[in-house]
């Protein structure tokens, strides 16, 4: 029976990883800073996965970026640590494994709870993306940026969309982890 509980495991973190390279190419047309659904399904996988196999999840599609599949949304290739865009992709693994740690303390979480994990979950997100941002752009690529350029490009035209992109989520997670615990019932039935 724990092997069922490992396929499931897996499926679900195949199913996460697929969401999140998909929501890499699913641009919402917004002026000035390109708005894809990646933050979404990285806070889903946190939030209904739990932060240990939520974070993994995450992980393992920046890892497979890395390796070279096109997951990324310009690509991919160990090259792609270099993109100034990068910062956010490791935020997105560390979000998801802090969004599920908060979230899943209680069995039952409230929407106020999944609400305030996706917040503490976007400001990690946000803060590993603008500091290797202003980072990655100033000591690397030699394109001087200021802090405030980084603050206004990399944090307040991008936050508006990803703000409620957590509600939108806090909504879905509510529905959905009592379908994954009836789902995880069924299964502590069959072990019996």
């Amino acid at each position: 029976m724990k092997n069922i509980k490992n396929i499931k495991n897996l499926t679900y973190c195949a199913l996460f990883v697929a969401l999140i390279t998909a929501g890499a190419f699913i641009k919402v047309p917004v002026p000035v800073v390109p708005f894809t659904l990646q933050l979404l399904f990285t806070m889903l996988a946190g939030l209904l996965l739990g932060a240990k196999l939520g974070g993994i999840t995450v992980s393992i599609y920046v890892l497979m970026g890395l390796i070279g599949f096109p997951v990324f949304t310009e690509g991919g290739g160990l090259g792609y640590i270099f993109n100034t865009s990068f910062g956010y992709l490791i935020g997105f693994a560390v979000g998801a494994y802090v969004t599920g740690l908060i979230a899943n303390k209680k069995s039952a979480p409230s929407y106020k709870r999944l609400l305030v994990a996706n917040f503490v979950g976007l400001a990690i997100v946000y803060a590993f993306g603008t500091v290797y941002l202003y980072l990655i752009s100033n000591l690397y690529l030699g394109r001087a940026i200021s802090a405030w350029t980084v603050l206004l490009y990399g944090f307040f035209l991008a936050v508006p969309g990803d703000i409620a992109l957590c509600f939108l989520a806090a909504n879905l997670a509510k529905r959905l982890i009592p379908i994954m615990q009836k789902d995880f019932h069924l299964y502590k039935g069959l072990k019996g």
